[in-house]
């Protein structure tokens, strides 16, 4: 008998989900429903800056022909999930229908964290996370105008690459002492900073921003930071983290975890653990929510697994691992990035001619290795990576400079 799953939110974790059910479902045990908030299917939302330098929304879609025609699918677009009643097994929407489950994965993403600053709230102010939030950016910017993004991690420095592409001058305000605190360590901050400064960035770091300052016609005109500096723009964009959306959790008599997020177990089961699963950015996995695409991925599988009744593998955790390249600029961190291990050791190389960093933290023995970060070139990752928790194969150096030459 074919029973009914409802995922709520579109979403690549949740995209990732429905695909990945459909492939294994051989028997069609399962019709899925697809309650989406957003106007587009689900979409690369990694890749998002590339709309701005022209590439279309389509292009960016990660619903195919084959996907949007499949029978067992209904995507419903611009129909968020407003409410769950647990007992009948129905969730209600955004345009009045009430739909039933017998199961239910809960994949509504997270929201942009908005500082409460005075003067967040003025025209001119946006966030960066969807298509909507691209065009109205691209509306308001100014070439040549100076624009300031608060948050300089990940999301930050892509939307302060996003202004410039738009031709603007962008600032950066970072509140920890280096751009992307979590992934690198203080060398590898400074050598980003200065390559980042080199391509007409400006970095603020060690500051927050105390108001955002309104012009004669109510618009944005400046930014004031703690320290009492102004900054004069013409746009603020907000990228200072995200916040898991759980707002469906206390009126259905969901748990969340203290810092939000839909409480789970190592199953992604919710309190109602046989019809209710969450995945993705909002999901507390014992308590904690991880932001990047790689673990929600690992949820959406551990789902389908359980669904289709062929096998419990619980999510095993975060491989935090990461190459990027940001503003044409290519960084890595893997492992203990931060030295945190007892008896750690660190290896640290920085070539300021080539503007280059790299660190490889090393298990008090001297060659078990246990992190490190890249900074300017991340040739190297692939290689370092897979060496973690192991012995080095060849000398710090070597490892490091054969790899670059390669």
């Amino acid at each position: 008998m074919t029973r009914t799953l409802v995922v709520a939110g579109h979403g690549m974790v949740g995209h990732h989900l429905v695909r990945n059910l459909r492939f294994r479902d051989r028997r069609g045990t399962w019709r899925i429903v697809i309650l989406a908030e957003e106007a587009h299917p689900a979409y690369n939302r990694v890749a998002l800056s590339s709309y701005l330098e022209g590439t279309s929304a389509s292009e960016l879609s990660l619903a195919d022909e084959e996907f949007l025609g499949d029978p067992m699918v209904d995507l419903r677009l611009s129909t968020a999930v407003t409410g769950i009643d647990r007992r009948a097994r129905t969730v209600a929407a955004a345009d009045s229908t009430v739909t039933a489950y017998d199961a239910l994965v809960l994949a509504t993403g997270s929201r942009p964290f908005l500082p409460p600053v005075p003067g967040r709230d003025l025209p001119g102010c946006f966030v960066y996370r969807t298509f909507d939030d691209l065009d109205a950016i691209r509306a308001a910017a100014t070439p040549g105008r100076p624009g300031v993004v608060v948050g300089g991690g990940l999301l930050g420095l892509e939307a302060a690459n996003a202004l410039r592409l738009l031709g603007m001058r962008p600032h950066v305000v970072e509140m920890a002492p280096r751009l992307m605190p979590l992934q690198v360590d203080e060398g590898a901050g400074r050598v980003l900073a200065r390559l980042v400064g080199e391509l007409g960035v400006h970095v603020h770091c060690g500051t927050a921003i105390r108001s955002v300052d309104g012009g004669p016609d109510g618009r944005v005109r400046a930014v004031t930071l703690a320290d009492g500096t102004t900054l004069e723009s013409d746009l603020v964009v907000f990228s200072a983290g995200v916040r898991p959306r759980d707002e469906l959790a206390g009126p259905a008599g969901l748990e969340t975890a203290e810092r939000g997020g839909f409480l789970v177990d190592e199953y992604c089961r919710t309190r109602d653990e046989r019809s209710i699963w969450a995945v993705g950015e909002c999901a507390a996995v014992r308590g904690r929510c991880h932001g990047l695409l790689a673990p929600g991925y690992r949820m959406a599988e551990t789902v389908v697994e359980q669904l289709l009744g062929i096998g419990e593998t619980p999510f095993p955790g975060a491989d935090l691992s990461t190459k990027l390249k940001l503003l044409g600029v290519e960084v890595a961190s893997f492992g203990d990035v931060h030295a945190e291990s007892p008896g750690a050791l660190e290896f640290v190389h920085a070539d300021n001619a080539a503007g280059t960093y790299a660190k490889l933290v090393l298990g008090e023995d001297g060659r078990t290795l246990l992190g490190g970060v890249l900074a300017g070139d991340a040739t190297a990752y692939p290689v370092l990576r897979a060496l973690v928790g192991h012995e080095l194969t060849a000398p710090p150096e070597q490892l490091l400079f054969t790899s670059s030459r390669d």
